[in-house]
C-alpha cells in the first residue's frame, strides 16, 4: 500500500481511504492481526505527505472486546509495516540534511576564499549537534587532519555507528569514521580555493567550446553596457533602477555624429547636410510621383500584362466621406451600419498608401476605438510604448527637412531670446513641455559665439510625468544631452527638470533669482493642459496665472492652431479630419512613403493623437488645441501684452520658407507669427510681457 495516502478503518470489513472504502472480498483472510500504534494519533498533523487524524474520543461510542477482534482481524496495516514507513521517513530527512550539509560546506569554502581574498577574518561558522567538525578549521587547514579535535572525534565513534546502521543515505560509515573528514575533503562538494580556482578554470574552457566564434556579441554586450552607464544620472535617488530602465528602453546615446548634425543643423555642416537632406527628399518624392503617374502596365512587368486584356478601372472612392459617414453612425450609436462602413474603409485604407489611405487608417481606428468602448486603454498602451529617443531625434530630422514649421519656429524663439537678453550675463530658461529639447543644442551654439562671452544659463525643463517608475526619465536624459552641448561650446550650463502636471508646478519649484534674465518658453504643448470643459478651474489659466507671477522679461508662446476641440464627437471629429488631411498631405507631398520616419511621425505622433480626440471623452482627451484667436483672449485676461517680432525675423523667416515646397505659406496677424500649408493654419506663435 502506499504510504502517501491517508488510511482509516471502515465498520464493513473494508479500510476507508480518504473517504473512500474498499470492501474486500469474502474469501480474502486478512493479512496481519496487529492494531495500529497507539501514539501514532497523538496528534493530528500532517508528516511528509501523511494525514494522521486522531480517533474521536467523546463522540464515539466505546469499542468492546469482539471490536477490537474486528479490527485486529481487519486491519491490513502491521506495526512492522509502521516502522518501515518511519524508517524509510527518516532515511529520507537524513539525505535532506546530508544534502543541506554539504551544500552548506561547499558554500561557506566558497565565502572562506573570497574573504581570504579581502584580507578579512572568515566569521566563525555554527556548531553542529551531530558532532560534526567545524567547517572554519576545516576551511583554515583542509588537508591537516591533525586540526580537528580528536576527542570530538572518539567520542562521536558510536553516534556515527549507530547512524550508519539506521540509515543507507549516510555517506560516512561506522568502519570509515577515522577518515570521514579526509573522504569529505576528496569529494566533489567540498575544496579548497585552489581546486576551486582550477575546476572553474575548467569549466571555462569547456563553455567556450560551444559559444559561437564570432566575437561580436561580446562587442555588443560591451557596448550595450557602456551605453547603459551613460543612460544613468547624477543624484538619482534609485541608481539600480535607472541602470535597469536604460538597459530595458536602450535609450541610447547621449550625443552620436549623427545626433550632433541634426540637432546643430543651423551653422556649419548641419546646414549643409540640412540641405542635402531636402534635395534628396525634393528628389526621391519626384520619383513615387513620377511612377503614380506612369500607367500600370509600365510599372510591372512586361510578361505579365502581355496577351492579358486590360482590367476595367476601379470605382473611385472618397474615403473622407465614407469617414464622415461612418462617424455618424457611431454617433448614433448605429453599430450595424457603422460596422459595414468600416469594413468598406478597411478595403481601401493602409498604412503604407498615398496620403489619404494613411489617414483613413489611422481615424479608422479612433473609429473602431470609439465603436467598442476601448479608446482610453488603447491610447494609454500608446502613450506607455517606448520609442528611443535616437528614433524621435531622426524622425524630427526628417519634418525639418520636408517642412519649415520647427525649423522658423526654433529660429524666431531662439534670435528673439538671443537679441533682448543681449547684455545679459545670467539667463533663465523656464520651458513648459521640453520634452527631447530639440530646440536647445542651436541655441547653445549660437550664443556661445555672442561678443563679450556666453552669459551662465540655467534651463528648467518642465513635461508631462510619464507612465511608469521613472516620470522624469526623458527629460532627465534631455538634460543629461544639452550638458555635453554645453560642455562641447565652453558654456555655463545648469539644468532642472520638473515632471509634474502644469497646473500642480509652483513657483517655490521654478526658483526664481531676480538677477537673472528670465524667459518662459511653451512651443505647441500647451494643447495638453486641460481646460474649462473638464473643471470649473481651468488648468490653462491656473499655468497662465503661473507664469504672469515670474514676471518673465519674455514669454514665447507657441500653439497648434486647431479648432477640434469641440465637446461634440461629430463636430470636433470634421474639424480633426480637416487638420490632418492638411499634415498627411504635406507629408504624401514632400516625403517618399517608404520612409520609416514618416511611419513614425504617422503613427506614433499623429495617428496617436487623432486616436486621442476621436476615441477618448472627458479628461482622458488630452488633445484639446484652440485657435490662435481664442489663445489671444486668454493671454489678454490673464495680464500679458503682446510683443512683436522685429522686422528682421520675419523677412528672414519668410526667406527660410522659399527654400521648401511652394505649398508652405507665413503671415503675420496680430502680432501672430502663422504657419500652414495650402492655406490652412497650423502652427502660430507669438512673444508676450507682464502687463
Amino acid at each position: 500500500m502506499d504510504p502517501r495516502f491517508g488510511t482509516s478503518i471502515n465498520r464493513n470489513g473494508g479500510t476507508q481511504l480518504n473517504n473512500q472504502s474498499i470492501h474486500m472480498l469474502p474469501d480474502q483472510k486478512p493479512i496481519h492481526n496487529h492494531s495500529f500504534p497507539v501514539n501514532m494519533y497523538q496528534n493530528s498533523h500532517n508528516f511528509r505527505g501523511l494525514q494522521f487524524d486522531p480517533p474521536t474520543t467523546s463522540s464515539s461510542p466505546i469499542v468492546s472486546s469482539s471490536t477490537e477482534n474486528e479490527l485486529h482481524e481487519d486491519c491490513d496495516l502491521s506495526d512492522a509495516i509502521l516502522g518501515y514507513i518511519s524508517q524509510v521517513l527518516m532515511e529520507e530527512d537524513m539525505e535532506d540534511k546530508s544534502c543541506v550539509l554539504y551544500e552548506s560546506l561547499d558554500l561557506q569554502a566558497a565565502e572562506k576564499s573570497f574573504y581570504d581574498v579581502l584580507g578579512q577574518k572568515y566569521p566563525p561558522s555554527p556548531s553542529y549537534d551531530e558532532g560534526l567538525f567545524s567547517v572554519d578549521q576545516f576551511i583554515q587547514s583542509p588537508h591537516d587532519s591533525s586540526s580537528l579535535d580528536n576527542n570530538n572525534n572518539n567520542n562521536n565513534d558510536n553516534a556515527y555507528a549507530d547512524e550508519s546502521e539506521t540509515s543507507n543515505g549516510m555517506s560516512v560509515s561506522s568502519t570509515s569514521k577515522s577518515n570521514n573528514v579526509i573522504d569529505l575533503l576528496d569529494s566533489p562538494e567540498v575544496c579548497d580555493k585552489d581546486q576551486m580556482m582550477l575546476k572553474f578554470n575548467m569549466g571555462f574552457e569547456e563553455a567556450n567550446k560551444f559559444l559561437p566564434a564570432d566575437t561580436n556579441l561580446l562587442t555588443d554586450f560591451n557596448a550595450t553596457g557602456s551605453r547603459v552607464r551613460k543612460g544613468t544620472y547624477e543624484g538619482d535617488e534609485d541608481d539600480q533602477r535607472s541602470v535597469k530602465q536604460a538597459a530595458i528602453f536602450q535609450d541610447a546615446t547621449v550625443r552620436s555624429n549623427e545626433i550632433d548634425l541634426i540637432l546643430l543643423c543651423s551653422m556649419g555642416q548641419g546646414e549643409v547636410a540640412l540641405r542635402l537632406l531636402r534635395n534628396k527628399l525634393r528628389t526621391e518624392t519626384g520619383k513615387d510621383m513620377h511612377k503614380d503617374n506612369l500607367p500600370k502596365s509600365l510599372t510591372k512587368g512586361r510578361g505579365k500584362t502581355r496577351g492579358k486584356k486590360p482590367k476595367s478601372k476601379k470605382e473611385v472612392i472618397d474615403l473622407r466621406t465614407l469617414l464622415v459617414t461612418c462617424a455618424q453612425a457611431v454617433a448614433t450609436d448605429d453599430r450595424r451600419n457603422a460596422s459595414e462602413l468600416l469594413k468598406q474603409i478597411r478595403q481601401h485604407a493602409s498604412p503604407f498608401g498615398d496620403g489619404n489611405q494613411r489617414l483613413a487608417h489611422w481615424f479608422a481606428n479612433g473609429l473602431e476605438a470609439r465603436l467598442a468602448g476601448t479608446g482610453s486603454q488603447i491610447h494609454r498602451g500608446l502613450v506607455s510604448k517606448k520609442v528611443s529617443a535616437a528614433d524621435y531625434i531622426r524622425a524630427y530630422y526628417l519634418y525639418i527637412g520636408c517642412s519649415p514649421f520647427r525649423k522658423i519656429s526654433n529660429f524666431a524663439s531662439n534670435r528673439t531670446i538671443m537679441d533682448m537678453a543681449q547684455h545679459a550675463t545670467r539667463i533663465h530658461i523656464i520651458d513648459f513641455g521640453i520634452l527631447y529639447g530639440f530646440q536647445w543644442p542651436t541655441f547653445i551654439q549660437r550664443i556661445s559665439q555672442r561678443e563679450g562671452g556666453p552669459p551662465r544659463i540655467r534651463l528648467t525643463g518642465i513635461e508631462f510625468p510619464q507612465p511608469g517608475f521613472r516620470p522624469a526619465e526623458t527629460i532627465e536624459e534631455t538634460g543629461v544631452r544639452l550638458k555635453e552641448y554645453a560642455k562641447k561650446f565652453n558654456v555655463q550650463f545648469e539644468y532642472k527638470s520638473i515632471a509634474k502636471r502644469w497646473e500642480n508646478v509652483s513657483i517655490e519649484d521654478l526658483k526664481i533669482d531676480e538677477n537673472e534674465f528670465l524667459v518662459v518658453n511653451c512651443m505647441y504643448r500647451s494643447k495638453n493642459v486641460l481646460d474649462e470643459t473638464v473643471g470649473v478651474d481651468s488648468a490653462r489659466n491656473v499655468v497662465l496665472d503661473l507664469i504672469r507671477k515670474t514676471s518673465p522679461n519674455i514669454f514665447i508662446h507657441g500653439i497648434l492652431n486647431g479648432s477640434y476641440n469641440a465637446p461634440f464627437f461629430l463636430t470636433r471629429f470634421k474639424e480633426a479630419l480637416f487638420h490632418f488631411s492638411a499634415l498627411f498631405d504635406m507629408l504624401e507631398t514632400n516625403v517618399p512613403r517608404e520612409r520609416s520616419e514618416r511611419k513614425l511621425l504617422e503613427g506614433e505622433v499623429f495617428g496617436r493623437e487623432a486616436l486621442n480626440v476621436i476615441a477618448c471623452e472627458g479628461w482622458e482627451r488630452i488633445e484639446r488645441p484652440e485657435t490662435y484667436k481664442q489663445w489671444h483672449v486668454r493671454n489678454l485676461r490673464a495680464g500679458f501684452v503682446s510683443v512683436p517680432f522685429s522686422r528682421e525675423i520675419i523677412k528672414l523667416a519668410k526667406e527660410k520658407v522659399g527654400l521648401y515646397h511652394k505649398d508652405f505659406m507665413i503671415d503675420v496677424d496680430n502680432d501672430w507669427l502663422l504657419q500652414g500649408w495650402k492655406g490652412r493654419i497650423i502652427y502660430a506663435m507669438s512673444c508676450w510681457k507682464a502687463a
